[in-house]
């Protein structure tokens, strides 16, 4: 290529072939690819004329002297361009914000804030909190745009028809739904310079199975497991849940319950219900949301067992291993694929962030079906903000929810109490009689304690479980656990976070193994069993705590219906639980049950539990997250959002006062190795995070301070003391230190 037509070459990105040769991606040819991809993304929630506008002008500020002077110069594509200078930092996303302004006015602001921060992240209005220049200022600097203007730019780029298509949702809606065009712009233009750049990655991409194939699929599993196995109360009672969610499947799009109780086979039950349902109603993809990485395997397993290449399990504990084909770990990116399982953390967090990589995947939740499974673990402080935003999914982005869970939390829109509650719109429940659903699959006795003033030492409990062959005993917190388990007999297993995903998953094998076998078996966890955890004692003992978490309790217990009932024993523990919400939660559970005949886990008590809890909670939005995603403002600072502020508010796991430590156990020695010579490798740090736990920093500063953990790399720290990691136990703490935060009111 001469110098001349080097010249006249405007890139947007720049490759060697396998013969070195430079291959230019034609940055009008970018722009419109980009726009195409983007407004077909968007076409699923009618604004696809908003999206192939944004898509036009998202690289503007590539057509400038100095973004073109820096590619061609870090690329080698100019061998001169370095006499010319340094090829420093461009900004490329401020110009195309500057021109839609400049075009559209006030509404040029809404692309302004897609544009500005198709890299970057969606920014804040003005300088708030969280860090990253706001966005009133970027339009200030005029430079960027006159740059890019000043070069020839094709009229069929800058000169386009003015959007016309409704903002969806109104005020409360606004900020969603420039997500979704965010959305819908930064998965376009991930998927168009990848497409260039890589194209046997692009081509690695998930080829969807449609959902009629996935449903015939399940199908004919459920039919194989049902075969011959009705003979049994329990199968029996599994088959006719099962049988009602096919059978309401039909329905209208919208929010529904399943009321199940624990052991009536809801997780397949939920299943069958998302598949017919979108299929009924071309719906896109099933998404299973679960509350806790220790529960996400269990589930996607046992999904993967039907439906061998169409999950895609989604989590901070994933293990790369695990994601057997490059398909799987490329739709994890975007969620492309039939069937994600995730969490409530990457599910809800996604859906306020500001990151291009979390809200990259966001138009793939339209049109889909969400199952929301042990929803009454949805965090009462953040209560207002996720229930809004699950009601403007549904009205507005065609998405089903399935509230999935035992112990249904009171989440309809209602007034009482002299409060208004921001609940949820139109919730229709799946189970024809729950009522006598709880009746058949009544399998426990629950022995309540006779005065809830009355706690018990430490050791007469011990010495009541141990009265028992077989029997798990779920407490509050992880001290508590050490302090129980000490005084069992040695061969007692030991649960808790203080111990590392992959030594928990291993106990939890072995605890089922064992189970099966009929072994003498004394378990001693904190609530990291209660949700989904698959095990069966015939004696479950609980420390007191919410109604949700005792009902979570039993369903340890007797879970396959065994004639004889199993024994659930709730005790008073010698301290309160924390303050906060568990011990709200446990406040609320004795005032409901004090003086109350007949099971504690009939369903209608849940009601009245779960509407006490909320009004007693302090805020639903503790955070403020809808005042800082409402636009307001006049003149100047109309549409003003501060979308990343309240993404860095919105965290369901407040991990501020906590630090992550990699700990010395199975093969984590040898990646802590690998993590010193190589560095934090994404790959590498993937594999460690099952490995890793959480400290309260005031221990982790003992332990450091101490000498038994060290940095390995720059803010990252690891287990160097042999005797920390206990193989029973998890990491060895010393409960005397006392917490700082103790003494704040």
């Amino acid at each position: 290529m001469t110098e001349a037509e080097n010249n006249r070459v405007t890139i947007a990105h720049v490759r060697k072939d396998e013969h070195g040769k430079f291959i230019v991606h034609d940055l009008e040819e970018h722009l419109s690819g980009v726009a195409g991809l983007a407004s077909d993304f968007a076409l699923r929630f009618g604004s696809s004329d908003w999206a192939h506008l944004v898509g036009l002008w998202h690289d503007l500020g590539k057509y400038s002297q100095a973004f073109q002077h820096r590619i061609k110069t870090l690329s080698g594509f100019d061998a001169e361009a370095h006499l010319e200078g340094k090829a420093g930092k461009v900004d490329h996303s401020t110009a195309g914000a500057q021109y839609a302004m400049t075009q559209l006015g006030l509404t040029g602001r809404i692309l302004a804030y897609l544009i500005a921060g198709h890299h970057a992240g969606l920014p804040d209005w003005h300088t708030g909190e969280a860090r990253g220049k706001a966005l009133k200022v970027r339009l200030d600097e005029q430079s960027h745009l006159a740059s890019a203007l000043s070069q020839h730019i094709p009229q069929s780029i800058l000169s386009q028809p003015n959007p016309t298509s409704p903002l969806l949702g109104g005020s409360a809606g606004f900020a969603l739904w420039v997500r979704m065009l965010f959305s819908s712009l930064v998965d376009a233009d991930f998927l168009d310079t990848e497409s260039f750049m890589d194209a046997d990655k692009a081509k690695n991409r998930q080829n969807s199975s449609s959902m009629q194939v996935l449903l015939q699929q399940f199908n004919a599993q459920m039919d194989l497991n049902f075969s011959d196995n009705t003979t049994k109360k329990i199968n029996r009672i599994r088959w006719n849940v099962l049988q009602q969610c096919r059978k309401k499947a039909d329905s209208p799009a919208g929010i529904f319950s399943l009321t199940v109780p624990t052991g009536g086979g809801k997780t397949l039950s939920s299943l069958a219900f998302a598949l017919e349902h979108a299929v009924v109603h071309k719906k896109g993809r099933v998404i299973y949301v679960i509350p806790y990485t220790s529960i996400i395997e269990q589930t996607a397993n046992t999904f993967r067992e039907i439906f061998p290449d169409a999950v895609v399990e989604h989590h901070s504990n994933l293990d790369p291993d695990k994601e057997t084909t490059v398909k799987n770990r490329l739709a994890a990116e975007n969620w492309d694929a039939p069937i994600i399982v995730t969490t409530n953390v990457q599910f809800f967090e996604s859906l306020f962030a500001a990151k291009t990589s979390r809200c990259r995947k966001l138009h793939n939740i339209v049109n889909s079906v969400v199952i929301l499974d042990e929803a009454q673990l949805l965090p009462p402080e953040f209560l207002k903000p996720i229930l809004s935003i699950m009601n403007l999914l549904t009205q507005h982005y065609n998405v089903t929810f399935v509230l999935c869970t035992a112990t249904q939390p009171a989440l309809n829109q209602r007034s009482g109490f002299d409060w208004d509650f921001p609940g949820l719109e139109n919730v229709h429940e799946i189970i024809d009689d729950p009522d006598a659903l709880y009746r058949d699959l009544e399998r426990v006795e629950v022995v309540l304690p006779k005065d809830f003033q009355q706690s018990k030492t430490w050791d007469e409990i011990a010495e009541e479980i141990e009265a028992h062959a077989c029997v798990l005993a779920i407490v509050n917190t992880r001290a508590e656990a050490r302090e129980l388990h000490r005084r069992l007999p040695e061969d007692t297993i030991h649960l808790s976070a203080l111990m590392c995903g992959e030594h928990r998953s291993c106990v939890i094998s072995d605890i089922k193994d064992r189970l099966k076998r009929g072994e003498t078996l004394r378990v001693v966890s904190t609530q990291l069993v209660e949700a989904g955890v698959d095990i069966d004692f015939p004696v479950v003992f609980r420390a007191l705590a919410g109604l949700d978490s005792i009902a979570q309790a039993a369903g340890r217990c007797n879970r396959e219906g065994r004639p004889d009932l199993g024994k659930v024993v709730v005790f008073i523990p010698p301290k309160p639980p924390p303050p906060g919400h568990l011990r709200r939660a446990a406040q609320t559970t004795v005032s409901l049950l004090c003086g109350q005949k007949g099971t504690p886990l009939r369903r209608g008590l849940f009601k009245n539990y779960f509407e006490q809890l909320y009004w007693k909670a302090p805020s639903l939005d503790k955070h403020g997250i809808e005042d800082l995603l409402k636009p307001e403002g006049q003149g100047d600072d109309a549409l003003k959002v501060q979308f990343r502020s309240a993404a860095q508010r919105f965290q369901l796991i407040d991990e501020s006062g906590y630090q992550s430590l990699i700990v010395c156990y199975g093969k984590s020695i040898d990646f802590i190795e690998q993590l010193k010579q190589a560095g934090p490798e994404r790959w590498l740090m993937r594999k460690l995070q099952r490995y890793t736990i959480n400290l309260p920093k005031y221990q982790f500063q003992h332990l450091l301070n101490q000498g038994d953990v060290i940095e390995v790399y720059a803010g990252i720290f690891a287990q160097c003391s042999e005797a920390l990691y206990h193989p029973t136990l998890g990491v060895l703490m010393d409960d005397s230190i006392p917490d700082p935060t103790a003494f704040v009111v």
